[in-house]
Formats: C-alpha cells, structure tokens, sequence
C-alpha cells in the first residue's frame, strides 16, 4: 500500500464521505463532482468533444486514430456523475487500448428513474453500431452503478439476440440493487467513501417501486450465456465487494470468460485516481492489457 493511497483514503473518509453522507441537493451535488473532476489528468492529446449518439448527449475522444471504440457508462449511484467526471479515467484506460472512447450521457434519478438509464445506454448503443462502428470492435465499460448499467445492457443485448460487444469491463460494479449482499454491513466502516446508510434511499430514488430482483436493474440475477469476455475489477476493502464477486461467479457459471482483479484495500474506483495513485496506474494497465487482447483476438 503506497502512501499515497494513505493519503487518498484518508481525504476520502473525512471529506468526501461526510459529504455523500449528507448532500440531499443532487443539482448541487452534480455540479461540485464536475468541478473536482477537472484536477485528472487527461493523456495528451486527448480532445473530449461533445456529441451525441443518436437521441443520447455524449462525450467523444478520438485520441488514437482507429476503429477500436470503448463505450462507457458512467458510476454515480444513478443519481450524480455525467461523461464528464469520468472522461479522463476513461480516456486513459482506452489510450492504453489504443481506441477511441464514447461516454454516453445517461438520464438520471431522481428526475428520471428506472429504466431511464438502461433505455438511454441502449439507444447509445444502437446508434454507435448504425454509425458505421464494428460491434467486435466496440468494448462495453463502466464502473459502479455505470458496471452495473454496462452489465445490464449486454444481459438486454444477449435477451434481444442483438450484437455483442468485443469484450465488457467493470470498475466496483453495482449489480445488485437487493440490499441484500453481507459486505454492505460487514464493510460499511471500512469502505473509505460509500456512506452505506443512504444506500437503500439512493437505491428507491433510481428504481422506484420496480422489482430489485430485475436483471435490467441488478444484472446480478441475469443470464449471461454466449457472452463476450468480461474483466471485473474490484476492491476487498468496499461495501461492493460482493457485487463483484457475486457477478464474477455468475458469469462463470454461465460459461463466460471473466478475469476478476480483485485488489486488497483500495478505495472504490480507485482507478480515478491515475497519474496520482501508482494502484490506479496499475490497474489501468490490467485493464487495457485485457481490452487490447479481447480487441486483436
């Protein structure tokens, strides 16, 4: 453990934890996450434009020239984070795959709840592929609730016999929407930024009265057989921790290649923290190896 992740858990505890534990104010909440996210660093190069895929608002990079595209879906409990506070972790990682990257800008809750989301992620979809983009060339992403969104929409792709993503990878992935998973309790005091006391009011103000057990809102209880290569990427020290290892098992019961990293007491998408975090840096890199490999395989 560097002590430079010290230092990151520790600013997380007393800042922004406290605060995720008592913001009510999503617009506000929104707005500050935007601002904060302006000190990562983009690869150079990078030139995030704002777009659209089809009736979705987007945020395209082209850093590297080439038909290689990674499609992420944002984390932010459903509720907060847009394209924007993630473009440079994500621009990095798809840099290291050699790929461009589109960042579809989801609808959120509470405004628009479930299945606002997984309609607009799909809708993106579509018009990535109708734009000309090979599917065996497009790599499915995203982290947290952004994970657990990419692994509902493959679970939608697999149901509609639709085309299928090169490979699929998520960062702490949120796909169980139950409340029932024993790391939310055991880890809560551990877990350095997730106030879990908000979950299950977080959970309501995205799903509404649907049923949690849904796959397309907790991929979790879907099937996902016939699936491309899936990288979970994890941390033992987070309340999500059993989401992760829950999805890593369903895939594998389903037959599907799934590579779980699993790290041991780094902070929930630890990965934002690249050019700071010598452990974001690295995970970075795992992560684009197995993109890379899935894309010339």
């Amino acid at each position: 453990m560097s002590l430079r992740l010290l230092a990151v858990d520790l600013i997380l505890r007393l800042r922004e934890k406290r605060y995720l534990a008592r913001e009510t104010d999503f617009p506000r909440a929104r707005a500050r996450m935007e601002r904060e996210a302006a000190i990562f660093p983009l690869p150079a190069g990078a030139l995030p434009r704002e777009a659209s895929l089809g009736r979705t608002p987007a945020l395209r990079v082209d850093a590297i020239a080439g038909e290689r595209v990674l499609f992420w879906l944002h984390g932010g409990a459903y509720c907060l984070g847009s394209p924007r506070t993630h473009v440079a972790m994500v621009a990095t990682l798809a840099r290291g795959a050699g790929a461009a990257a589109a960042l579809p800008d989801y609808r959120l809750a509470p405004e628009h709840p479930f299945p606002a989301a997984l309609e607009d992620a799909a809708a993106a979809w579509a018009a990535l592929l109708a734009s000309g983009a090979a599917p065996n060339r497009i790599a499915l992403g995203g982290d947290s609730a952004g994970g657990g969104l990419a692994f509902a929409l493959l679970h939608r792709l697999l149901s509609e016999g639709g085309p299928l993503p090169a490979a699929v990878v998520a960062f702490s992935p949120w796909v169980d929407l139950t409340q029932t998973a024993p790391s939310l309790r055991a880890l809560a005091r551990r877990d350095a930024l997730i106030p879990v006391r908000r979950f299950a009011e977080i959970r309501d103000q995205y799903l509404g009265a649907a049923d949690p057990r849904d796959p397309r809102a907790s991929p979790v209880f879907g099937s996902f057989a016939g699936g491309p290569p899936a990288f979970i990427q994890s941390s033992r020290a987070e309340v999500l921790r059993d989401d992760a290892r829950a999805l890593a098992a369903r895939l594998a019961v389903d037959g599907v290649a799934v590579t779980h990293d699993e790290w041991a007491r780094t902070p929930h998408v630890w990965q934002m923290y690249h050019g700071f975090l010598p452990e974001a840096d690295k995970a970075l890199g795992r992560a684009a190896a197995f993109l890379t490999s899935a894309f010339t395989r």
